[in-house]
């Protein structure tokens, strides 16, 4: 007699197959997979092509605080931006750019370990730079939590790190997908507002509002822009990305479909919201070239003050 399969049986299997195929999705996206912890780093640390690289919040804290051992120095302002520009934190040239690059001993086969002290806001600037111009980024990592972390269990030093030969690496003109000058904010969002794009502000809300001036002339922010601070996908005490659901729940306003221009005040945070958005599967991000620095400088450009994307002048 044939043993055939009980009814109940059935429908149970079925529901946990469902189950599983549901929470599939997020275990696997529980973690960006560029982001490495400190066990991680220890084990590859000695690994021939791998250079780590750190952006400290205050760059001589490299040798007074101390730095993962043989961590190249990077310094945020005059190593990631435009030292002749106005503002300097406008993008490197691709020339300039490789030219650090080859002088930290990067090679086009070299694999990248970024850390910092800044919940990973100054890495993210650093790495969305490689990503500009075209760098294998399968090859970067970033230690999710930074000095932090690796000081749990870790020791720094302080000596300066034995200098690397002269790298090789060859970098592509800029993506002209990834970032956007001001004449294009003010184009598609202040002047013609077209529905296809969003602009993001991912500074705090006390800047985005003009409580607080910082770093410009004018308060508030680009009229027609959400704001959503990119540090608030991070936790303040272990400097460590929050995970998916909060980062997802951080973004719920701001719709996928759509292009995003993004923008802060010196080029960190948005980088940080560019990877957070590029990991939650947003696929057109462009980082405005120079942001608020720019805008917030520029007297004859328009502003809005308040909590609101825009006030009775642009609400019309």
């Amino acid at each position: 007699m044939t043993n055939r399969p009980q009814p109940v049986r059935v429908r149970l299997g079925v529901l946990l197959l469902i189950a599983v195929a549901l929470l599939l999705p997020g275990v696997l996206s529980a973690a960006p997979a560029f982001l490495v912890d400190a066990q991680w780093l220890s084990d590859h640390i000695d690994a021939m092509n791998l250079i780590v690289l750190e952006v400290r919040y205050h760059p001589h804290r490299y040798f007074t605080v101390g730095h993962i051992p043989g961590a190249v120095q990077v310094q945020r302002f005059k190593d990631l931006g435009d030292n002749d520009g106005r503002p300097i934190m406008r993008f490197p040239s691709r020339e300039a750019f490789q030219r650090t690059l080859r002088g930290w001993g990067v090679n086009d086969d070299s694999t990248l370990v970024l850390y910092d002290d800044s919940r990973t806001a100054l890495a993210a600037r650093l790495y969305y730079l490689l990503d500009l111009y075209g760098f294998d980024m399968s090859r970067v990592k970033i230690l999710n939590g930074g000095t932090t972390e690796w000081s749990a269990f870790n020791d720094l030093e302080k000596a300066p790190a034995k200098p690397r030969p002269a790298g090789t690496v060859t970098l592509k003109d800029a993506n002209p997908d990834r970032f956007v000058e001001w004449t294009a904010v003010y184009d598609d969002v202040v002047s013609r507002r077209d529905p296809n794009v969003v602009l993001l502000d991912a500074r705090p809300a006390e800047m985005y509002t003009g409580k607080v001036i910082r770093h410009s002339i004018m308060g508030g922010h680009i009229p027609g822009a959400l704001n959503v601070s990119s540090l608030d996908g991070t936790d303040g005490q272990s400097e460590q990305w929050k995970d998916d659901a909060s980062l997802a729940a951080l973004y719920q306003a701001v719709p996928k479909e759509k292009r995003l221009y993004v923008y802060c005040h010196d080029g960190f945070r948005m980088g940080l919201a560019y990877l957070q958005l590029k990991h939650l599967g947003y696929r057109d991000v462009r980082l405005y070239n120079g942001g608020w620095s720019h805008w917030g400088n520029e007297l004859t450009l328009p502003t809005v003050e308040g909590a609101e994307p825009y006030d009775e002048a642009y609400a019309l």
